[in-house]
C-alpha cells in the first residue's frame, strides 16, 4: 500500500506567520496593549501557538505576556471512553484572576476541546476576560462557541481531518486536510 499524503496544503508555513502576526495585532487592538493579557495554550499545539504569539506580541509591543499551558485530558466529556488518556503537564505560572486570558488552540471544530479548556481554566481562578484565538475554524459546532480570532476559516467536511503541523512537534509548518478514510485504510486514524 502505498504512502498516505494530505490531500491538500492550504497553508504553508510564510501563510501562517502571517496569520499570527494578525492575531498578535487583532489581539493588541481589541485589549488596548498587553498590560493585561496572558496566553494560555491548550496543549500540545495549542501550547505552540501561544508561544508563536507571544513571540509576536513581544516584537510589536517590547514586552513579552505571560504563557501557561493547559492540560484538558481530565475535563473532557470522553475521558470515560479512553483507557488511558496521555497526561501532559498543565503549567500557567501566573494568576488568572482579573487577567484578559487568550487561550489559544490549533483547530476549532466541535467546541468540545474550548467548553473542556474552560471549565479546566476556571479552575485556576476568574480572569476579567476569556478570548479564544485558534489557527483554523472549520465549523461543524456541536457547541455554542465561536473564535474571537482565527488564522483561517476551512470549511470540511467530516471525512476529512484539518492538521495543523508546528514545528518542533513535526517536521515542518502548514495547515493540510487529509481523507480520513484513506489514513483508515493505510492503518494511521485515531
Amino acid at each position: 500500500m502505498g504512502q498516505v499524503r494530505p490531500k491538500a496544503t492550504i497553508m504553508d508555513e510564510k501563510a501562517m506567520m502571517r496569520a499570527v502576526t494578525r492575531i498578535a495585532h487583532e489581539i493588541l487592538e481589541n485589549n488596548e496593549g498587553s498590560s493585561t493579557i496572558a496566553l494560555v495554550g491548550i496543549v500540545r499545539r495549542g501550547a505552540t501557538l501561544a508561544r508563536l504569539l507571544a513571540d509576536e506580541i513581544e516584537k510589536i509591543e517590547g514586552t513579552r505576556p505571560q504563557v501557561g499551558l493547559l492540560d484538558i485530558s481530565f475535563y473532557r466529556d470522553d475521558v470515560t471512553r479512553c483507557i488511558a488518556p496521555v497526561l501532559h503537564k498543565t503549567d500557567i505560572p501566573f494568576n488568572v484572576d482579573g487577567k484578559d486570558i487568550i487561550l489559544v488552540d490549533d483547530v476549532l471544530f466541535t467546541g468540545r476541546t474550548v467548553r473542556s479548556a474552560l471549565d479546566a481554566l476556571m479552575d485556576f481562578g476568574r480572569p476579567a476576560t476569556i478570548q479564544l484565538a485558534v489557527m483554523v475554524d472549520r465549523g461543524h459546532r456541536e457547541l455554542p462557541v465561536r473564535a474571537d480570532y482565527v488564522g483561517k476559516n476551512v470549511p470540511s467536511s467530516h471525512e476529512e481531518d484539518v492538521r495543523v503541523c508546528l514545528e518542533p512537534l513535526d517536521d515542518h509548518m502548514a495547515v493540510e486536510i487529509w481523507d480520513v478514510e484513506d489514513e483508515k485504510n493505510a492503518g494511521g486514524a485515531n
